[in-house]
């Protein structure tokens, strides 16, 4: 990595790691294919809103057998978005704060990776430990799940870009001069309100478009020889063919996020690993046999 000769503005840091990210999709790209790879969607089932709840009870089921197994998975979600949460207040970025903590929430699907790989095993009555979740790095499948997870990084940085010049042409774009200061401004202020209301707009469509191609996607490439224009276009077709259910599924889990999101993200450490493995449970249920 060169040597730095100025502190980066946000948009020179989010640009740099969206660079990154490319640099990762080009280097997933370049990976030996998977032997018989498909590169069609596979089919999809219709399902009914009483699905979701089989799968949170089964989901819950997986949690409490391997409770032991995913603490280290369960941990690093909350860890990581305090860290980034510190590093907006040490770099004075109090504006990106909340888009850092909600925005890390688009990288939940390839966290839960290895909680997909738990459920699977379970399902298949085969012993779980705490290294079943990094068997992931094992799979077949690992240069399309970068590949996709890298995706999703560029999708994570080019929200964080968007929410900084929302602040910046509404009440930036110097930065605060003070956590007080800022709340009044955000709350108290025409401007701030027009940032909330643009920003979660904003917001709203980065989750949807992520949610369209990830539902089901990520479980997909774990558990079949399919590449990932056909995993995606398959999560895809999973939402089209079940527009309500899954919408509450989606809503479900971003509800779910926000509760567990207070006090300190420490609720993630339950919530995350709970829809890690019924999310796993859901695709079951919406993706037909192969």
């Amino acid at each position: 990595m060169p040597a730095r000769n100025h502190v980066e503005n946000p948009l020179e840091y989010v640009i740099e790691r969206l660079s990154w990210a490319v640099s990762d999709i080009g280097r997933a790209a370049a990976a030996p294919p998977r032997r018989h790879e498909a590169d069609r969607p596979a089919e999809v089932r219709r399902i009914a809103y009483s699905d979701l709840w089989a799968a949170l009870r089964e989901g819950f089921h997986d949690l409490a057998v391997s409770r032991s197994d995913v603490v280290f998975i369960a941990l690093v979600y909350p860890i990581v978005g305090l860290v980034l949460g510190r590093l907006a207040f040490s770099l004075n970025l109090l504006p990106m704060i909340l888009p850092l903590v909600t925005g890390f929430a688009l990288l939940g699907p390839v966290a839960a990776v290895g909680l997909y790989e738990v459920s699977r095993r379970l399902e298949d009555g085969a012993p779980v430990s705490w290294s079943t979740p990094f068997e992931v790095f094992r799979s077949p499948a690992l240069s399309s799940i970068l590949g996709l997870g890298a995706i999703l990084a560029m999708i994570f940085f080019a929200w964080l870009a968007v929410a900084w010049g929302i602040y910046a042409v509404t009440l930036g774009p110097q930065p605060p001069a003070s956590l007080g200061s800022f709340l009044n401004e955000v709350f108290l202020t025409p401007s701030g309100w027009t940032m909330i209301v643009v920003g979660t707009a904003v917001g709203f469509l980065f989750a949807a478009v992520t949610y369209a191609i990830s539902a089901v996607s990520f479980p997909l490439l774990l558990d079949r020889d399919i590449g990932i224009a056909a995993a995606v276009q398959t999560s895809i077709k999973a939402i089209r063919a079940n527009p309500g259910p899954m919408a509450a599924w989606g809503a479900i889990i971003a509800g779910a996020l926000i509760l567990g999101s207070i006090p300190a993200l420490a609720g993630l450490i339950f919530v995350m690993p709970l829809f890690g493995h019924a999310s796993w449970r859901l695709y079951r249920r919406v993706v037909a046999d192969a």
